[in-house]
């Protein structure tokens, strides 16, 4: 579908229930489950997805969909459409220390399930998501750029570049880590710059990957290997900023060989790769979701390190409960936008995101010890970790996001 097609804002258009800005996995995600629930809904993106296709290649950004999110997909229709084009299951996760040499398995047998999650490609999520959005009959205004808003005492109106205004009883921020709704808003954050760099790039091995996500824990930081749905595997290198640098330079020659030696030759060789992009790293949790008539959620709320591959789960989980809350709410037939309506959902949302958040932190820090008996101290955690079946399968719930 083409920009063309896309509906832009009246100069007065009818009012709405919500208003959600941004267009990302979340904020597509959310305006499709508001929709779904029988809110009238708008959309408003400043650029629409590229259109993806089987044949393109495979989008550099890919993201572990945990079982929650899955079951959230599958309750918009969308799952089946994006398991069906292109994703990567993975049933067993394989974590290990380059210097204690402690390492912890995770089985989805052991769990009673079939598989772990899956890999996908944002792209694929994101355009699934808004291809979905027209039958469910959300206002798709795009490109739309908000510059300011106004709440009043029952609804919010959104001033947009082109001087066109939106109304609507609630607004959903879902546009990003630098979210301009959030700073207009006056929502502070705070946290904290890793002086880091992801590295990314897909690549081929020597051995398959067997359903199996890698990861293992470096002195320079953590480096995962997905597993994708053609046979290959999905890096994330967490290094600092100069080494990120430096590796992005190197011939690919010199690349494959010190990524083999970063993952121990685990896979093998690693034979080929693709173009390598990288992006920084940051914690970043916002000191309030909620204003008036107005809420944060995915990455406009919270942005965690990618160590645990969480980030976009924890978003698709503030989806899921923004919703829940404002059903009972409007069944109950109270003001779904009230103060103390969102405020049920900011405080439940921030307490799990900082919760979780603060935990991939903490995971980050101790794995960055170098001294000897701290890594020796490390080193007997995981393995005893890995020996207590019921705290193993605590931890393998809460990813699962049950």
């Amino acid at each position: 579908m083409s920009v063309s097609h896309y509906t832009h804002a009246p100069r007065r258009g009818p009012a709405l229930d919500v208003a959600v800005v941004g267009g990302g996995m979340v904020g597509a995600a959310a305006a499709l489950a508001l929709a779904k629930s029988g809110f009238a809904t708008a959309l408003l993106e400043a650029r629409a997805p590229q259109p993806w296709s089987v044949a393109d290649e495979v989008d550099l950004r890919v993201v572990g969909l945990a079982p929650s999110s899955i079951a959230l997909l599958d309750e918009l229709g969308v799952w089946t459409s994006i398991r069906g084009a292109r994703s990567g299951p993975y049933a067993r996760m394989h974590v290990w220390d380059s210097e204690s040499g402690a390492a912890i398995a995770f089985d989805a047998a052991d769990e009673g399930r079939d598989l772990l999650g899956h890999i996908v490609e944002n792209n694929l999520v994101q355009w699934t998501l808004w291809q979905a959005l027209e039958t469910a009959g959300v206002r798709r205004l795009c490109p739309a750029e908000v510059r300011g808003f106004d709440a009043r005492e029952d609804r919010v109106t959104l001033e947009l570049a082109d001087g066109a205004s939106l109304s609507a009883r609630l607004v959903v921020a879902a546009d990003g880590a630098a979210s301009p709704l959030r700073t207009m808003a006056g929502i502070a954050t705070r946290g904290r710059d890793y002086a880091q760099r992801a590295v990314v790039a897909h690549v081929a091995t020597e051995r398959p990957h067997a359903q199996t996500a890698w990861q293992r824990f470096l002195p320079t930081g953590p480096l995962a290997l997905l597993p994708l749905a053609d046979g290959r595997s999905s890096i994330v290198w967490s290094l600092p900023e100069d080494e990120a640098q430096r590796v992005l330079l190197l011939s690919d020659a010199a690349f494959l060989q010190e990524l083999g030696v970063a993952s121990d030759f685990r896979l093998g060789r690693v034979v080929s790769t693709t173009k390598r992009a990288a992006f920084p790293l940051k914690l970043q949790l916002a000191e309030t979701y909620q204003a008036e008539r107005f809420v944060l959620l995915g990455d406009a709320a919270h942005a965690v390190h990618p160590l645990a591959g969480q980030g976009v789960n924890l978003g698709l989980r503030d989806v899921a409960e923004l919703r829940d809350v404002l059903v009972a709410a409007r069944d109950a037939g109270r003001d779904f936008a009230a103060a103390h309506v969102l405020r049920r959902y900011a405080r439940r949302r921030r307490s799990a995101d900082t919760l979780d958040a603060r935990g991939f932190d903490v995971l980050a820090r101790i794995y960055a010890w170098r001294s000897p008996p701290l890594v020796a101290a490390r080193g007997l955690g995981v393995r005893l970790l890995d020996r207590l079946a019921p705290l193993k399968r605590h931890l393998a719930e809460h990813a699962a996001g049950f």
